[in-house]
């Protein structure tokens, strides 16, 4: 009996910060209409219902003064850690998926050396020199690219063992006068994949990514406060909103069922969608655009949750937090069986997709 080599998640962790922002409170910040004027802030209640409207977004999770991004990808680390069962020592791989590193709340200057892997490592106290750690900056599907490449190092023998954690403080890189601020949060979540040889397919069964730069590399960028009055030289994340919209609904449902493909598996098979919480209508869209490649008009119930209303965009932590919910059954009527099919997508600054198939053992 021929037994091929599959990665396998064995533990996952999250970490969703205590510190709630209601849309609420943001109403008496002073918005802007890009670099151009000031948005009379008595209309504010408006452009609330509006963003909720659109996002479905009704609150948010920031980290406390006194954290930064290593921090909380610590913590999620313990728990996957806990959840697995596992020695750290025998660890082969820590791939931390982040953008903007280490920010304090009183500076706002990105901090990278060492790494954040490195500060990881160091910090859940693994001695082993063979346990390499190293950052990925890949926009929002920066988690998802670090269990991609988890993937190819499991599979060929050359680890056993690997931690991929997302996390990030957007609430650091947000301009309090951009009405984009609204979608980011603060969080982290990581699992640990292992090798796991079987005679059925199991664990990852494809992946696949794609990155657009030379037509869409300035959708999003780091730029000045749109308040030309505001006292710090800070930059923040910007994006045109609207055209990353069209940008992920064109793109994304094709590299998505291309993966699916490439598990020669149909959307019969699927059992979970699980997206990049980005916005809520926006995932809604995918998902009826995947399903309409197979002239499907009928979505099964549940089949896409979502964490966006309550936790907000957190970036490379989106995906992770919410499987580690669906694992531990902590998201209302939803759980993973035995041989279920999931459909892990993502979608970001680059701008970047990729997908990942994968089997539940």
């Amino acid at each position: 009996m021929v037994r091929d080599r599959y990665s396998v998640i064995v533990g996952t962790g999250r970490y969703v910060p205590s510190r709630k922002i209601l849309n609420q409170d943001f109403i008496g910040n002073e918005f802007y209409k890009g670099y151009e004027e000031a948005i009379d802030p008595t209309t504010n209640s408006t452009v609330l219902e509006k963003f909720k409207g659109i996002t479905e977004i009704s609150e948010r999770r920031y980290v406390t003064d006194g954290q930064v991004t290593s921090d909380i990808a610590v913590i999620s680390a313990e728990e996957a850690l806990r959840s697995s069962g596992i020695d750290r020592e025998t660890l082969d791989y820590i791939i931390v998926a982040h953008n903007f590193g280490d920010i304090p709340a009183n500076n706002l200057r990105t901090d990278l050396v060492p790494s954040l892997a490195s500060r990881v490592k160091q910090r859940l106290g693994i001695r082993k020199p063979g346990c390499i750690a190293y950052d990925l900056p890949f926009g929002c599907p920066g988690w998802l690219q670090g269990v991609i490449q988890a993937d190819y190092f499991l599979r060929s023998g050359d680890a056993n063992r690997a931690m991929v954690i997302g996390a990030e403080t957007l609430s650091r890189v947000s301009d309090p006068h951009d009405r984009d601020a609204m979608l980011y949060s603060d969080g982290a979540g990581s699992a640990i994949l292992e090798a796991r040889t079987s005679s059925e397919p199991v664990g990852i069964l494809s992946h696949g990514a794609r990155s657009d730069a030379l037509e869409h590399a300035s959708l999003m960028w780091m730029g000045a406060s749109y308040n030309p009055d505001y006292e710090d030289d800070a930059l923040f994340l910007k994006m045109h909103g609207h055209k990353l919209y069209e940008y992920a609904v064109t793109t994304v449902p094709g590299l998505l069922y291309e993966t699916l493909q490439k598990a020669g598996l149909s959307l019969a098979d699927v059992d979970k969608v699980l997206m990049h919480q980005a916005n809520a209508r926006l995932n809604e869209k995918i998902l009826r655009r995947l399903f309409r490649i197979e002239d499907v008009h009928e979505i099964p119930d549940g089949i896409m949750p979502m964490t966006i209303s309550y936790l907000g965009n957190s970036s490379v932590a989106t995906v992770p937090t919410l499987l580690d919910l669906i694992v531990r059954e902590e998201l209302a009527g939803q759980s993973l069986n035995s041989g279920d099919v999931v459909v892990f997508g993502s979608v970001g600054a680059g701008m970047n997709i990729n997908s990942v198939i994968y089997k539940w053992a």
